[in-house]
Parts: structure tokens; sequence; C-alpha cells
């Protein structure tokens, strides 16, 4: 009878941790998501600018076309543990060159990689997980064109518990969430606005608070918060603090000078080097959804 129970037990067991490691399994594209989608590596490169890559997976003092070596390295330390950004040039071993179109989508919507594991979201895959498909694809075929880099990526330093990547399946059930943040009747100005701040260019990222688990705190969208590393603070950039106009916040993504003669430093620096190679209208949407964001004091 005792071995009857136990042996029930174990299979009961065996059965939850199945269920558990299936439950647990990354999130992806259907096959059929792509069809009837053609690729333009021109639009790709706007994609590319507009999403950031090279202001990571570059090297951080790159210039001119130095920008467009992705070859990672640049490191990013928080309370979880230091990130390190990884090679995602053209070369097939050391880089995403071997990737299909639809292993960049998974990456970019669902934050999975090509063999099925969770990403880290300190790759933004919880903004870029509201990109357009059309996007997405214009994207890889722009990367196609990039040169191709050897240097291996170099791991994570993060510890235990956090290294445990199944953990991220609840973090992805708590966090993940490709609705937009900023809702209403917006103009198509504010629309596009929208989609290049809380998506492309995931501004949300750095310039909104986050809680104890490192998810975004959207009903404080854009206030602004410390650092990972704890050393600083990003700015609060809701109309609430940034009392600047709509042509002056156009102009510092432009140029990165503020209206009292200042210049963007830090990261935000990279920043604005992408910006600045979208298109004037690009940046007027994006202040003019910066004008409609909630005020927080």
């Amino acid at each position: 009878m005792i071995r009857r129970f136990i042996r029930i037990m174990a299979i009961a067991g065996v059965a939850g941790a199945a269920g558990a490691l299936f439950a647990a399994r990354p999130e992806a594209l259907q096959p059929q998501a792509l069809d009837g989608l053609s690729a333009d590596p021109a639009r790709g490169e706007a994609v590319f600018w507009a999403a950031g890559c090279a202001s990571c997976h570059a090297d951080a003092d790159a210039k001119g076309d130095e920008k467009l070596v992705l070859a990672g390295g640049q490191r990013f330390a928080s309370a979880f543990g230091t990130f390190v950004a990884p090679n995602i040039s053209n070369d097939v071993d050391a880089g995403i060159g071997g990737w299909s179109t639809a292993d960049l989508a998974n990456a970019m919507l669902h934050g999975v990689s090509p063999d099925g594991a969770h990403y880290y979201p300190v790759f933004p895959y919880a903004s870029y997980s509201r990109a357009a498909l059309q996007d997405v694809v214009d994207l890889r075929a722009f990367l196609a064109t990039l040169p191709a880099d050897p240097t291996p990526s170099a791991p994570h330093e993060v510890g235990f518990p956090f290294n445990i990547r199944l953990g991220l399946t609840l973090w992805k059930a708590l966090y993940l969430d490709s609705d937009w943040v900023v809702t209403g009747d917006l103009s198509p100005e504010e629309t596009r606005g929208r989609y290049l701040v809380e998506a492309l260019g995931h501004c949300g990222e750095c310039h909104t608070p986050r809680g104890a688990l490192g998810g975004l705190q959207t009903d404080r969208w854009l206030a602004g918060g410390p650092t990972p590393d704890g050393k600083g603070r990003f700015p609060n950039i809701t109309p609430g603090a940034l009392d600047w106009s709509k042509a002056d916040i156009a102009e510092y993504l432009n140029s990165g000078f503020t209206p009292e003669y200042d210049s963007a430093g830090g990261h935000m620096a990279l920043v604005v080097e992408n910006t600045a190679h979208l298109p004037a209208e690009d940046r007027a949407a994006m202040a003019a959804y910066l004008k409609r964001v909630a005020p927080v004091k």
C-alpha cells in the first residue's frame, strides 16, 4: 500500500514538473506570421536608428561607420548583476548572421532565443513587443548588410537565483504587455510619436521607475528614476517636470542641445546620435507624444 502511494506520488510529481516546464516554455511566433511580408533594407535602416541598436551593441566610443560594427561588449550594471551586450553582427558563428527573420522577430517581440531560451529583459523586448512585424522584417534585411565581426559574446555576470532563466516566465507574465501605455484620442502625429517612444525607441526602459523585480511602473510612465547602477537618476520627461516646447524637444533629439544651451551627455548622447538619423517629422512626432503624456510631478 505504501509502495503504491509512493509510486502514485512520484508519477504525480513527474507530471507536475512536466506541466510546469510546459507552462514555462517561451511564447513564439506562429509559423505563418511573416507570410506576405517582403523586406526592404532601406526602411530597415530607419528602424535600426529608431530602435537604438548601435547604442548598446556597438562600442561605446564608436564613431561614423564604426557604429555599424555590432560586436557587443558594453557592460550594464544593475541590482541583478552585470549584463553584457552580445555580438549581433552578421557573423554566422559569433553574431546573428545565421538567424532567420523569424528568429529576430521572436527575440524582439517575445524575448526568446533561437534555441528557445528566455532573454533577460535588459534586452528591451518589453518595449519592442509593440513593434510592427513589417519593421522587424525590414530591420533583419538591413542588419544582413552590416559587417560581420568574429568577436565572441561575453557571458552575463549574473548570480543565483537570477541566472535561472526559467524564472523569467513569471517576469514575462507580470510585465510583458504589448498594450499601449498612453491611450485616448491621439492625432496621427501623436500616434506615430507613441510608436517611436513606446515601441522602437523604448524610452520608458530608462525614464520610467521600476519595481523590486525590475518591471516598469507604468502608473509613473516616463517620470524618471534611479539608474540601474544606483549612481544617478534618469530625468522625469513628462510635462510635469519637462517644460520644453515641442520645438525644443525636437531640436534636442536632433542636435542634443537643450534650450539652456547645455548638451546631452552619457548614454543619452548615444540616443541623440540615433534620433538625429530620423526624419524631422519623426522627431516632431516624438515631441508631440511627450507633450501628451500624463504629467507627473
